[in-house]
């Protein structure tokens, strides 16, 4: 994988000692930080039985009396749990409930690839169902804000249009909208990164894969999106310092389990296949019966914000809203994590506050 040989590039350059000495300490520091001590607090970190297999859940927050996000990560295979440090402002403001899916992270770790249990699509969106109905019940709340980023946000918005009585607000960010008729604007913006890097090899391998996405495995989609990661410099120096930063020096992660996050992203190719229909996510509808937010990277060059917004306009919804945040590519949420947290606060919040009064009366 892409990510773990930065990851191994990063660790030969660096004199061994020096290197884990400083993880240590900055993991030490990020224990402190995430300390959560108020008395309505909660910071419960365990495995949950979920789909006939153990899976790993976060649930943490300074205040059980807050609104709940749910989230459903990217990848896929690449849980949000590392993160964790990055987004510690959120927990003042919500309680955020994590979840490694099955196949990623520490639940992959748990299982190995032989516990995993039936590793599709259409499982993953019956796990995530079993996820937001534990938080609600472990919480004691009716609805959940759901959070989709990523691979995540291909079936978030199926999960809240199918299940509105669960869901207080959707929320997408790197907003995918699978659509198999897209134009091949990305593919040949793609090309002409290439191209002028002079990355000769690299363009041939995407010449040769073509445009149409749909006669790809899933061993070709993932080295195409290696392959867009790459090109582009700002994705790439957030992989570097956001996603690997976050995991390397994360308090709630194991150098095994950093392990298992990297083997989990290997195996989880396969959930790809499947992911749309052959209508896309369109072909699902767009119109949702709970508020509709997608805040989005201005330059992500994954999933662009031109695409995003082409499927926000054609949305309907009782309340909805598109943003970006600024100087973000993919991963825009950790990248900017005090912008995404800002946007909930204003957009967000005020209107799951006005839904908690109105049911009070």
């Amino acid at each position: 994988m892409f990510l773990e040989a930065v990851v191994t590039a990063t660790a030969l350059a660096a004199a061994p000692a020096a290197l884990f000495g400083h993880r240590a300490l900055r993991r030490l520091q990020g224990a402190r930080a995430l300390r959560i001590d108020s008395p309505r607090g909660i910071d419960e970190q365990g495995f949950v039985r979920i789909g006939g297999i153990e899976q790993w859940v976060s649930v943490r927050g300074e205040d059980r009396g807050n609104p709940v996000i749910v989230e459903v990560h990217g990848g896929p295979g690449a849980p949000n749990s590392i993160h964790t440090v990055r987004t510690r402002a959120w927990e003042r403001h919500f309680t955020i409930v994590r979840w490694d899916m099955r196949g990623a992270g520490k639940t992959f770790g748990r299982g190995g690839p032989g516990g995993q249990g039936e590793t599709t699509f259409a499982r993953l969106h019956e796990d995530a169902l079993e996820v937001v109905r534990h938080a609600c019940r472990r919480l004691g709340v009716r609805r959940v804000v759901l959070v989709a980023n990523s691979f995540g946000s291909v079936f978030g918005p199926r999960l809240v249009r199918e299940h509105p009585e669960l869901f207080s607000a959707y929320v997408g960010t790197d907003q995918n909208v699978p659509d198999p008729d897209r134009d091949a604007c990305d593919h040949q913006a793609l090309l002409e990164r290439l191209r002028a890097a002079g990355k000769t090899r690299q363009l041939a391998r995407v010449e040769a894969l073509g445009a149409d996405q749909r006669a790809w495995g899933a061993a070709e989609r993932a080295a195409y999106a290696r392959l867009r990661a790459q090109s582009d410099p700002l994705t790439l120096d957030t992989l570097k310092k956001v996603v690997l930063g976050s995991m390397w020096l994360s308090p709630l992660h194991t150098l095994r389990d950093l392990r298992d996050y990297f083997k989990g992203q290997k195996f989880s190719e396969r959930v790809a296949e499947g992911a749309t229909g052959p209508d896309g996510d369109r072909g699902d509808g767009t119109r949702f019966e709970v508020p509709f937010f997608v805040f989005q990277g201005e330059l992500d060059v994954l999933t662009p914000p031109e695409r995003a917004k082409a499927f926000f306009d054609a949305v309907e919804a009782p309340v909805k809203h598109f943003a970006l945040i600024g100087g973000a590519s993919h991963f825009a949420s950790f990248r900017r994590p005090e912008a995404f947290l800002e946007l909930l606060l204003t957009h967000v919040r005020p209107v799951i506050t006005a839904e908690r009064v109105r049911e009070a009366n």
